[in-house]
Parts: C-alpha cells; structure tokens; sequence
C-alpha cells in the first residue's frame, strides 16, 4: 500500500512540473487554443491515452469472456474514420479559424442551431465525464483511500481539485504535454502488469502470444450471425462512424487538434493516431485472455461483470503488491487524461458558445471553478444513487446525444443551398434521439434485432431528414436561419 501511495503522490507530482513548465505566461489564448503551436506527435500521442478511460482500462480486458477479441472489428472501423475526420471536418474548421467547433454551426444556420448543438454537447459531456470520474474515484476509494480513512466525497474532491490545479492557468495548452505523460503512464502500467502475470506463470513473450493465439476467446471477426451486436460490419462501420461524431464533432476531443501549428500537421495526428488505435487495443484484448486464462489455470472464481475481473484479481493480491500499484497508476493515468480535458472543453464551450467570449480571463476562471462543481455535484448523486442502472442510463442518454450533431454537420456541409426554419432545429435535435429510442425497443421485441452502434448512423440520418423537412426552401445566408 505504501508503494502504490508513494507512486500516485510522485505521478502528481511530475503532472504538476509539467502543468508548471507549460503554463507560465499563459493567457485566454493558451487556455483555448493553445496558441496553435503544439508538435503533431505529441498531440497524437497524447490523444490516445485521452480516449482510453479508467472505464476502458478495466472494460476491454474484461470483455473477452463475452464478446472475445471482437473489439477489435471496431478499432479496425476507427481508421477509415479518423480518414473522413482530417480530410472532410479538419479544413473547414481550420479554414474558419475555429475555437469552438460549434461555432460552424452559428455560420451555417444561425443562432438556434448554435446554440442547440452547444447544449448537446454540455448534456453529453458532463454526464459522460462525471460517469466516467465516478467509476474511477470508485475503483480509487477501494484500492486506496479505504485504507487511508478518506469518505468517498473526500477522494473526489481532491482528484477534482488536482485537476483544477494543473489545468486552471495553461488550458489546452498544459493538457497536450501532461496528456502524453499520462498516456506514457497508462501504457507503462499495462506492460508492468502484462509482466508480472508472465512472471508469475513462467511465461516468455512467445509462450504468450501462444497461449493467447489457442484460445478460443481470441476471435476477432463475426461474419455470421449479423443480428448479432458483434457482426462485422456493424462493428465496423459503426467504428468509423463513432470516430466522426466522438472525435470530429467532440469539442473535448477537437479542441487538441485545432492547437497543431498548420492543418497538415494535424492531420498528420489524427491518421498517426488512427493506426495506433489497433495494436493498443490488441494489447489490452490480449492482456484480458491472459487475465481469463491465469483466473482458469489456478481454479480462481471471478466476478460475473467483467469490469470488475481486472480490479478483483489486483486487489487481491494475485499478481502480487506491484501490480496492485501499476494498475491504480493506470486508472489514475486514463481517468485524469479524460477528465481534464472535458473540463476544459466544457470551460471553452461555456465562454465561447454560450456567453459568446473568449477574451475575458476572469469569466473563464469562474466558469472553470464552475464547471469542476457541477461535476463534483453529479459524482455525488451517482454515489447517494448507489445504482448502477443509473450509470447505464446516463451512459445511454449521453450515446443518443451525438446523433444530432452528427445530423446538423453533416446536413450543414452537404446541403448547402437547403436553410431549415431556426425556431424547428430544436424540436428535430430532440425527436431524433426519441424516436430512435423507440425504434430500438421495438426491433428487439418484434424482430429480436439488437442494435449496436448503427444506431447512431440511424439518429443521425433522422436529423438530417428532418432539417431537410423543415427547410424552407430558400437559399439563405450564411449565419442566417429562416423564421
């Protein structure tokens, strides 16, 4: 217990040298955009790690008991969509000199649209990043603040204000640098764990690789049974079209790859970053066969949730007191490079769509300070909750909120002499996810079709349908909606 705590204390310790470096004569600039001068790689870099959660750290392991290595269909999917992010998303906003994404949508339709997809953004983001902290605080309190005494509100308060400390001066500026710390801290804490299961069993690298290829939790395609949620071509172009709206249409995610020097340069990032996608992700799924295969070998009972096999097998002490340490190493590593960069998404959102200015430091301090509460406050309600069909609830809210920015970016880049009516965009953002809702109950009642991640594709569609509908039918300005 010592050395984990010791660890942790020396992480945030080298998260705040780099905060300090990066962010002494910060400004409004840095905060947001970073004065557009970060090196591709880094941002590459730093950007995996940032899509890898406390959540997705213990989730892909655990999920090759049920669904095997067919995860990896989708990460395969993520290129083609990193492909359509930098060459189709990436020269409109760096043509426009964008600091919030969103603001493509005030230039295209007008203030109602603008401010539409700002709102579902903010729903999205809070609730997706407060699930995601409180899963991670979670694991957390079990592993170490029990131990120390702290009341689970304590250990969220300080994880949160250790974010706000780091972050509160540099902005995305600081986030790019502390971000590749973190990812090196993540993957670091994968191989030391891979390591000591080696160890443990006696295994080399290609006994391993070995053992991993045998099994049969080591199926990666599906091209059967294509109701299933894991046919391929689900999983696929599910993949592609998750990256465009998660990442291209995600001001959290966008905002990194807007502080590159030129568009080249981040290109160059998103496609460096697509490809590494697949053999990180093959590394964890390979690490879960290994997790499964060591839990069979010595007749171990694991959980029935295969989130919980991962924490269950480290706290346990299987893997010994060093694993213990390296793996709350990784869920502090991807739990904060999530964080931290949706509270400066939801800080830049905030200032830039909502009040409409970027200038003013003392505003963004205090949205800043606010934004760290609200998050803070809906920790503490999934904790007094204590359910978990809460979390998937809000995860399943948060899944249908990206479909109509997918509808409204797609409709605004494609259609550009068609402007719907202003006062209706609100009411078609709304009824798209409600209907596919609805849709969703139905195929599994009637026609025993489960949806997977298609049904974006679905809700999407139904929000350009229905801008289309309620266009008025006259070219239109830019930036000017139809009453």
């Amino acid at each position: 217990m010592a050395f984990t705590a010791i660890l942790i204390i020396a992480y945030f310790m080298a998260l705040a040298a780099v905060a300090r470096f990066t962010a002494r004569h910060a400004d409004n600039e840095d905060f947001y955009s970073g004065r557009r001068r970060s090196p591709w790689w880094a941002v590459a870099f730093g950007m995996l790690g940032a899509s890898l959660s406390g959540v997705t750290f213990v989730s892909v392991p655990g999920m090759v008991r049920t669904s095997d290595m067919t995860y990896l269909q989708m990460c395969l999917g993520f290129i083609p969509g990193y492909v359509l992010v930098a060459f189709v998303l990436l020269p409109v906003y760096y043509k426009l000199e964008l600091t919030s994404i969103y603001t493509f949508l005030y230039k295209r339709f007008g203030t109602s649209a603008y401010h539409t997809g700002s709102l579902f953004f903010l729903l999205s983001k809070v609730s997706g990043a407060a699930v995601r902290m409180y899963l991670a605080c979670l694991i957390l309190q079990r592993l170490l603040f029990d131990a120390l005494g702290c009341p689970f509100w304590l250990t969220a308060v300080v994880i949160l204000v250790l974010i706000w400390l780091y972050t509160h001066r540099g902005g995305i500026g600081t986030i790019v640098w502390t971000d590749c710390l973190q990812t090196l801290a993540l993957l670091l804490a994968l191989v030391l764990m891979i390591v000591s299961l080696l160890h443990i069993e006696g295994w080399d690298v290609m006994e391993a690789v070995a053992q991993v290829g045998a099994s049969k939790m080591s199926r990666v395609f599906e091209f059967e049974d294509w109701g299933s949620g894991q046919y391929f071509w689900k999983q696929f172009l599910s993949g592609a079209f998750i990256v465009v709206v998660m990442t291209g249409l995600d001001q959290d995610v966008m905002q990194k790859n807007l502080t590159c020097r030129t568009l080249r340069e981040s290109q160059k990032n998103m496609l460096v970053n697509g490809l590494l996608y697949v053999p990180v992700n093959l590394l964890f799924l390979s690490f879960g066969v290994l997790m499964y295969l060591f839990a069979a070998r010595h007749g171990i009972s694991l959980p029935s949730s295969g989130d919980e096999v991962m924490p269950f097998l480290c706290a346990g002490g299987y893997w010994g007191q060093g694993a213990l340490a390296f793996f709350t190493l990784g869920i502090v590593a991807a739990s904060l490079s999530s964080a931290d960069s949706a509270l400066t998404a939801l800080t830049t959102s905030v200032c830039v769509d909502l009040f409409r200015c970027d200038t003013d430091e003392r505003l963004r301090r205090r949205v800043h300070l606010l934004m760290c509460v609200v998050l803070l406050l809906v920790i503490l309600s999934f904790r007094a909750l204590n359910s978990t069909s809460v979390i998937d609830a809000v995860y399943t809210i948060a899944s249908y909120t990206y479909g109509p920015l997918l509808g409204l970016f797609v409709f605004g880049l494609f259609n550009i002499r068609c402007q719907p009516r202003g006062r209706w965009i609100p009411l078609v953002c709304i009824l798209s996810p409600v209907i596919c809702y609805l849709l969703s109950l139905m195929a599994g009642r009637w026609w025993n079709y489960h949806f997977s991640y298609e049904l974006l594709l679905i809700n999407g569609g139904l929000t350009a349908m229905g801008l289309w509908l309620c266009a008025c039918g006259a070219k239109g300005k830019q930036g000017e909606a139809c009453a």
